[in-house]
């Protein structure tokens, strides 16, 4: 599968672009910045949220499908984010239909839910089928963004999985990264399933690993076959107790929903 990474110099990015291809897809790049001393494979230098630039990288190259990683990735102001997160997946979703280009997979972020209280959920275990309930600016235009891949998937039968994730990093950093971290390796099975399976239509699935502590289900992403193989838990004997645990492990989105988050829209 041939496969436009945007966003492919940032930190997932640089993961799943080798991920996808040590796998066997090809890989074409596209990023604000030129591409990484050494790289080999085809990287195109442009601005998302221009939809000319997007059309000419389409128009330049036969694409199969889509990974959109690109995206301020913290809070700025809504502008800043709409522009960011919308703009960016309606010029990749406008080339796609103009183009024939079927399949999208999106970086959303848990912070769409991210004021979700955990006390509460059932069985403790947060699923897909709650309400929006972004905790910032940034939460808010991802909400923006699923709905723009479900309004395209509905419009043109566009595949769009949107994928809600958790922490990423190498490896755990505080306790709530015992529920909600990410591997690298899991992030490129999650990414891998999401562009081979079959017709998804429009699907929401949570980005994190198998970790024993998890709070969000882990069905939906199961249900296109994300099956991940990594557990947080085997760093929790290494992570410090802090005072802010407590809090950020109350709602869902951590420490995002707090006032220190809070400015205005505009």
């Amino acid at each position: 599968m041939r496969v436009l990474v945007t966003g492919a110099a940032g930190s997932i990015g640089r993961v799943v672009t080798v991920g996808l291809a040590d796998r066997g897809h090809e890989v074409v790049a596209l990023d604000l910045v030129p591409p990484p001393e050494g790289y080999q494979g085809a990287w195109h230098t442009a601005d998302c949220a221009d939809r000319d630039a997007v059309a000419a990288v389409f128009g330049a190259e036969q694409l199969d499908a889509v990974v959109h990683l690109a995206g301020v990735p913290g809070e700025e102001d809504l502008p800043t984010e709409i522009t960011s997160h919308v703009i960016t997946t309606a010029a990749l979703l406008d080339a796609m239909v103009a183009h024939g280009v079927g399949r999208i997979v999106y970086a959303s972020s848990n912070h769409a839910v991210g004021r979700t209280p955990r006390a509460g959920l059932d069985d403790g275990l947060l699923t897909t089928d709650v309400r929006p309930r972004p905790d910032t600016f940034y939460g808010t235009a991802k909400v923006a963004a699923e709905g723009l891949l479900s309004l395209y998937a509905d419009r043109y039968a566009v595949d769009a999985v949107a994928c809600r994730i958790g922490s990423f990093l190498e490896e755990p950093q505080v306790r709530r990264n015992l529920a909600t971290w990410l591997s690298h390796d899991d992030c490129v099975r999650m990414v891998e399933a999401s562009l081979t399976a079959p017709a998804p239509g429009f699907h929401v699935l949570y980005g994190i690993s198998r970790n024993t502590r998890a709070w969000w289900d882990l069905e939906p992403g199961r249900a296109i076959g994300y099956d991940p193989q990594d557990d947080a838990e085997a760093w929790a004997d290494r992570l410090p107790d802090r005072p802010e645990d407590d809090v950020e492990n109350s709602v869902v989105g951590g420490p995002f929903p707090g006032e220190s988050f809070y400015r205005p829209a505009l």
